[in-house]
C-alpha cells in the first residue's frame, strides 16, 4: 500500500473515534458518548500540501464477538485457515444485520489495513475482550494496541500483561491530552509493524515536524499583520454637519474599538485555521477566572508588562517610555476564560480625562475640517496585544482535535505575562513596535515584527514554553 492504512478498532466507547480525530488532526471526525455512534467505517486520510502521508479508519466497535469468534472455531482445522475464514466470514455475512459491525471493521482489515486495537485503561481488564483479540489475530494483520485511560480507574498494568500476548507493539496513550511529541511516537511505532510502511511513515513524521514549524512561521505572520493593523488604525470623520465635535469624536472611538475587537478576532481565526482548528469554538460559558477591565491597571497585569519592563523596553527599542502606564478604557471584562473578548470589549468612555487614543482636526484642501481618531497610542498596547495572541497561538498549537469543549485557559496566580521575555527578544520586538508607529505597517515593517515574534516563539518551542496551557 503506497499510503499506510491503519483500522482503529475496539469496543464501543473506547475512544476510537477520539484517537482517529487526533492522529488525523480532523475535528470533523463524530466523538460521542452514545454507544454505538459510529456504524459504518469512515476513512481519514491525513495530507499535507496535498500529499496523502496516512489513513485511518473509525470503525464500529464489536458487538458479537463470542458468536464470530465461535462460527471461526468450528471451520478451521488449522492456522493456515485462519485469515481464510475470517474472509468467508465476512463474505457470507455482510447483509446479516446480527454482525453488520463486524463485518464493517473487518472489511479495511482484510483490504490491508494494520490493526491499532484500543481499550480503556480505567476500566477493568476481562476475558470478553480477548474474544476480539482472537479474531484480530486471525486476521494475520500487523497489530498495535493503544491504552486510552478515559476515567479515574487504573487497570493498565492488568491490561498490559493482557495485551503483550496478542500484539507486537503496546502504548498509552491520551487521545485528548497527547502531546505533538506523543502524536509522533505513535506515528513512529506504526512503522515497526511493518517494513513496507516505514519510509513513508518516516517521511510522514518529517512532514508533520516540518509543517508545525510551517504553521508557527504563519502565524507569527498573521499575528504581526494584526499588530501593524491595530498599531496604525485610525478612524475618521468630516466635522462638517456633525451635531457636535464631541457626539461625532464618541462615534468615532465607538467605531475604533469596533474595528480593533475585529481584526483581533480575523487574526484568532486565521491562526485556528493553520492548526485545522476551524470549528473550535471558545469557552463563553464558565467566566469566572477574572472579572476586571481590560484595561484597568489589574488588568494590565496579567498581559504585556510590568512598569519597570515597559520603560526599559520603551529605551531600548527607541520609543517614548515616559513615566507610566497610560490606561485606556473601562467598561466592559474581558474574563480571561473566553480569550475571545475584544481588545477594548465594548468600552467607548474615557478614564480619568485620559483619551483612548490620539485625537485631532485637520484642515481639508477645499475647506473645512476632519476630526480624525486613532492610533491607539498607550506604551504597553503593543504588549498587551502580543500576549494575548501568544496566549492563543498556544493553546491552539497543543490541543488535540478529539477536544470538543470550548477553548479555555487558566493562568493562576501569573502576572505580566510578557516580563517573561528576554531582554534580546524584548530589545528586537520594542524596536519592531516603534518602526511600524512611526513608518506605518507597510510590507517591510511587518517582516520586521513577524521576524521577531517567530523568534521568541521559537525560542518557547526550545524551551516547552507552555505556561498557562492545559
Amino acid at each position: 500500500m503506497s499510503v499506510p492504512c491503519f483500522a482503529v478498532v475496539g469496543q464501543p466507547n473506547k475512544g476510537k473515534s477520539s484517537i482517529v480525530a487526533t492522529l488525523a488532526e480532523d475535528e470533523r471526525v463524530g466523538i460521542s458518548p452514545v454507544p454505538g455512534t459510529t456504524r459504518l467505517a469512515e476513512r481519514h486520510t491525513f495530507t499535507v500540501g496535498g500529499e496523502p502521508l496516512y489513513t485511518l479508519v473509525d470503525t464500529p466497535g464489536f458487538q458479537r464477538a463470542r458468536a464470530l469468534l465461535g462460527w471461526l472455531k468450528e471451520r478451521a482445522d488449522d492456522a493456515s485457515q485462519r485469515r481464510q475464514l475470517v474472509e468467508q466470514f465476512v463474505a457470507e455475512h455482510v447483509n446479516d444485520e446480527r454482525f453488520h459491525d463486524e463485518c464493517e471493521l473487518l472489511r479495511p482489515i482484510l483490504e490491508g489495513a494494520g490493526i491499532l486495537y484500543v481499550v480503556d485503561g480505567a476500566k477493568p481488564y476481562g476475558p470478553e475482550y480477548e474474544l476480539e483479540m482472537q479474531i484480530l489475530q486471525w486476521t494475520g494483520q500487523p497489530r498495535m494496541a493503544l491504552i486510552n485511560r478515559i476515567g479515574e480507574g487504573d487497570y493498565r498494568d492488568d491490561w498490559r500483561r493482557a495485551l503483550d500476548q496478542y500484539f507486537s507493539i503496546v502504548r498509552e496513550f491520551d487521545a485528548v491530552g497527547a502531546s505533538f511529541d506523543t502524536r509522533l511516537g505513535v506515528l513512529a511505532a506504526f512503522a515497526e509493524l511493518n517494513e513496507a510502511w516505514r519510509p513513508q511513515l518516516s517521511r510522514a513524521v518529517q512532514a508533520l515536524r516540518d509543517e508545525r514549524q510551517r504553521r508557527s512561521r504563519q502565524s507569527a505572520r498573521q499575528i504581526a499583520a494584526c499588530l501593524a493593523q491595530c498599531l496604525t488604525a485610525v478612524e475618521r470623520a468630516s466635522l462638517k454637519g456633525s451635531d457636535s465635535r464631541e457626539t461625532l469624536q464618541a462615534t468615532l472611538q465607538d467605531r475604533l474599538l469596533e474595528s480593533l475587537r475585529g481584526e483581533e478576532q480575523r487574526c484568532r481565526r486565521q491562526v485556528q485555521g493553520l492548526y485545522r482548528h476551524e470549528r473550535t469554538d471558545v469557552d463563553e460559558g464558565v467566566l469566572t477566572l477574572v472579572s476586571m477591565d481590560l484595561f484597568s491597571e489589574e488588568g494590565w497585569e496579567l498581559f504585556g508588562l510590568s512598569r519597570e519592563k515597559l520603560v526599559v523596553a520603551g529605551a531600548l527599542g527607541g520609543a517614548a517610555a515616559g513615566g507610566g502606564i497610560d490606561l485606556l478604557l473601562g467598561g466592559s471584562s474581558l474574563l480571561l476564560g473566553t480569550l475571545v473578548g475584544g481588545v477594548l470589549g465594548g468600552v467607548s468612555a474615557l478614564l480619568g480625562g485620559r483619551e483612548i487614543a490620539k485625537v485631532e482636526v485637520l484642515g481639508e484642501p477645499l475647506g473645512g475640517e476632519v476630526l480624525v481618531v486613532g492610533p491607539v497610542t498607550a506604551d504597553n498596547f503593543p504588549w498587551v496585544l502580543l500576549g494575548r495572541a501568544l496566549t492563543h497561538h498556544r493553546l491552539v498549537r497543543e490541543r488535540n482535535h478529539a477536544r470538543r469543549e470550548a477553548m479555555s485557559i487558566a493562568l493562576g496566580q501569573e502576572t505580566h505575562i510578557m516580563d517573561s521575555v528576554t531582554e534580546s527578544h524584548r530589545k528586537a520586538l520594542a524596536g519592531a513596535f516603534a518602526s511600524v508607529r512611526k513608518d506605518g505597517a507597510g510590507s517591510e515593517q511587518v517582516g520586521r515584527l513577524a521576524e521577531a515574534i517567530a523568534s521568541l516563539m521559537a525560542s518557547e518551542t526550545q524551551e516547552h514554553g507552555t505556561r498557562g496551557v492545559p
